[in-house]
């Protein structure tokens, strides 16, 4: 056990050593004997005198590190008291009202200015006091202005909803025409810092440069309106006269002064009612009605006779105010001059409907017996190219039966004859379908090189025959075009060239020409003279020299038709005596390629060009809507598929959406096809975007889409098409929203 309590201070252990050793001190002095107990005793005495100097020594220390603590501490207050005068000091020298809230929304600093312009809340202002409570007393301050029908609970509300953003700026109107411009900004540690601002003055000085720009305007409006031809009145939302030119002056009989500024409609009417005569069953009273009506008015027009004399045009139509305005048109010049015309026009007609009549019988006749001709020519084409066929089969089967080579030879020609009539009635046929316009174009990207390979291998035997050299020129463009019909205009192009060169050669080509693939077939033969270029497009127009058996000529006839109907410029430049070169200029395709001239590719990157948009296809062909939903859902779309009719009404009718457009195959299945879906789908939702999808390319089914304003997408399906077709459809619907 210690004779020293370790949890006194320093100076009370230090007390009581030193009375300890006093005391020790006092014993070895007192007693005689010199014994080991007694020298024992003074060493613990002088042990315990060294502690003592050194606690003494350590609390020397102690008390002088507590007191430069001291000092320390002292001077930190002051700095904290001087920085706190001088932010204080700082916030007062600024022109505007300034405080700061602390990131729990309490007042910690302002100045005096701050909420000067608005007493009764400055009074009350004291730190700690929370934001929304600071925005409550000046919502009920009797300083604020607010709008007509706005409540201090809807002001707070509003300030509150200004104050969720980092950064915000906005005026306050107050009482008297005053206002303060209120800048929001937050710290960085999350606080408010609002600056007030008076901007009376500013607001003031525009206000006052906005009524002189206005009174300016209104001079340069009475300027412009007195320089009309027309008489202009305008009325405000109370259906009073405020504008007016020279020209409704003169027609109204209104004095030049002031002193009608402010008449109403009804009272400007009743001056002139007894002037003016309307025309077309319009009367004052329907001008009246149309004045007085409440809600927004349509534009009216119509016409009036004043004092039986003169003729005026009336336009009246609505401002954004609800007042109105009101034009008058001296027309009478104009009606005038229209009524000699009129029965100018009158006396041309009676001769012209004469004349007409005569032409339409005589036109009627020669489209009957046209028409007549083209359906004959078509019947009996194809009612004759089967027994041909069956003849040409039982001459081939002969062919079999026989051996001797003069029989042989005849069966050859005969063979070679029915050819000759094949071609002629295909030919007949083709005639036919172009000029009845029941010929159907399947316009799409065709390969150049698909259409010379099978012509190359075709005719150059019959060119060889006759010693001719032909050479077709490889290219690895693509056209848009109908792959049937260009062929049949190359092979007749070419036929020809070869049918009338007797020595040389012919040479087909593709050039480049602004944009274009002009396909050229260039021959060393005779040459066609400049009178009769246009006449060898004509049917059964044949060269001079040209043999019975050559055919009918209908190949270029053919051609001029053909290319007419796929919108390919057909041309011809000869020589005489030199040759002849026939050329097709087509369009070329998207993505084609050549290898002697490059041309710039395209390829629209659509990215989330459908993003949103809702898409229902109706598709029975699994794999083809499976495909067609990917390819859309991959650019945004979202796909709602049907495999029929049924599925997709009752798809619609469970969901209860009504999808952005609809994409439909022509064939449904059971009789039911795409056109009478969207019928039923129309009448049950309106006018809901759709396009169908169909390998059929009749000219029917294109009525059908046209009169119910269906877009036509042909199989197989054009991915750049589809996208194009609904990205369109996407931005009208967002200019329309």
């Amino acid at each position: 056990m210690s004779i020293v309590n370790p949890n006194d201070p320093l100076e009370r252990q230090n007390e009581k050593l030193l009375v300890i050793a006093q005391s020790l001190m006092r014993r070895v002095e007192q007693k005689n004997d010199q014994s080991g107990l007694a020298y024992q005793q003074f060493e613990r005495a002088a042990l315990l005198e060294t502690q003592v100097r050194q606690r003494t020594q350590e609390l020397e220390r102690t008390l002088d590190l507590l007191q430069d603590s001291n000092a320390r501490l002292e001077q930190a207050n002051f700095e904290t008291e001087a920085a706190r005068t001088n932010i204080t000091e700082a916030i007062e020298t600024i022109n505007e009202g300034f405080a700061l809230f602390d990131p729990d929304e309490r007042l910690v600093l302002f100045n005096s200015r701050f909420c000067r312009d608005i007493a009764d809340v400055a009074d009350d202002l004291a730190e700690g006091l929370p934001f929304q409570e600071y925005v409550e007393l000046v919502s009920r301050s009797p300083h604020l202005a607010h709008e007509s029908g706005e409540s201090p609970a809807d002001w707070a509300a509003a300030r509150l909803s200004r104050h969720s953003h980092d950064h915000v700026v906005f005026n306050v109107r107050l009482r008297w025409n005053r206002w303060l411009q209120i800048s929001e900004h937050r710290t960085a540690r999350g606080g408010t810092v609002i600056l007030q601002t008076d901007v009376t003055d500013m607001m003031r000085s525009e206000r006052q440069q906005r009524d002189q720009l206005l009174d300016q305007q209104a001079r340069i409006l009475q300027a412009t309106l007195d320089h009309l031809n027309q008489g202009v009145c305008i009325f405000n939302h109370d259906k009073e006269l405020v504008g007016w030119n020279k020209t409704m002056s003169d027609f109204a009989a209104m004095p030049a002064d002031e002193s009608v500024h402010g008449l109403t409609f009804s009272a400007l009417l009743d001056n002139i009612r007894n002037e003016l005569t309307f025309h077309d069953g319009f009367d004052d009273a329907r001008l009246s009605r149309w004045a007085n009506h409440r809600s927004r008015r349509k534009p009216i027009a119509f016409e009036v006779t004043r004092n039986d004399v003169q003729i005026l045009s009336v336009f009246a139509q609505e401002m954004p105010d609800r007042g109105f305005v009101i034009s008058f048109t001296d027309v009478t010049s104009e009606r005038q001059a229209a009524r000699a015309l009129f029965d100018m026009n009158e006396t041309l007609e009676a001769g012209v409907i004469a004349r007409t009549e005569e032409l339409g019988v005589a036109l009627a006749e020669a489209e009957r017996a046209n028409a007549s001709k083209s359906r004959f020519v078509a019947a009996a084409s194809h009612d004759l190219l089967q027994p041909l066929s069956a003849a040409k089969l039982f001459m081939s089967s002969l062919s079999d039966q026989l051996d001797t080579p003069q029989t042989l030879n005849v069966l050859g020609k005969a063979e070679t004859a029915l050819a000759g009539v094949e071609n002629i009635i295909a030919a007949l046929l083709d005639i036919s379908k172009l000029d009845a316009g029941k010929a159907v174009f399947d316009i799409q990207p065709v390969r150049l090189s698909a259409i010379f390979g099978p012509l190359r291998d075709e005719l150059t035997p019959v060119a060889a025959a006759k010693g001719l050299s032909l050479t077709i020129i490889e290219s690895s463009l693509s056209v848009q075009s109908d792959p049937g019909y260009l062929r049949r205009i190359m092979q007749n192009l070419i036929s020809n060239a070869i049918k009338y060169t007797t020595t040389g050669r012919v040479v087909v080509g593709v050039r480049r020409h602004e944009g274009s693939a002009r396909v050229e077939v260039w021959d060393t033969g005779p040459g066609i003279a400049e009178k009769d270029q246009q006449t060898v497009f004509q049917e059964f127009e044949r060269l001079d020299g040209a043999t019975p058996n050559e055919g009918l000529g209908l190949g270029l006839a053919i051609v001029d038709r053909a290319a007419k109907g796929l919108g390919h410029d057909l041309n011809l430049r000869s020589e005489i005596g030199r040759g002849s070169c026939f050329a097709v200029d087509t369009k070329i395709a998207l993505g084609s390629g050549d290898t002697l001239v490059s041309i710039p590719q395209f390829q629209a990157d659509w990215g989330d060009a459908l993003d949103g948009m809702i898409v229902l296809l109706v598709e029975n062909d699994a794999q083809l809507a499976t495909a067609m939903t990917f390819m859309m859902e991959s650019h945004g779309a979202e796909v709602l598929p049907a495999s029929n009719a049924q599925d997709a009404k009752d798809l619609l009718e469970e969901i209860q959406l009504v999808p952005d457009v609809v994409l439909l195959d022509y064939q449904l299945g059971s009789d039911v096809t795409g056109i009478d879906l969207y019928r039923d789908l129309q009448a049950a939702y309106g006018n809901v975007p759709a396009a169908v999808i169909s390998a059929d390319h009749s000219q029917a089914l294109r009525r059908d889409c046209a009169a119910l304003s269906l877009k036509l997408l042909a199989k197989p399906i054009d991915k750049e098409k589809l996208l194009s077709f609904l990205v369109v459809l996407r931005e009208e619907g967002v200019e329309q929203t």
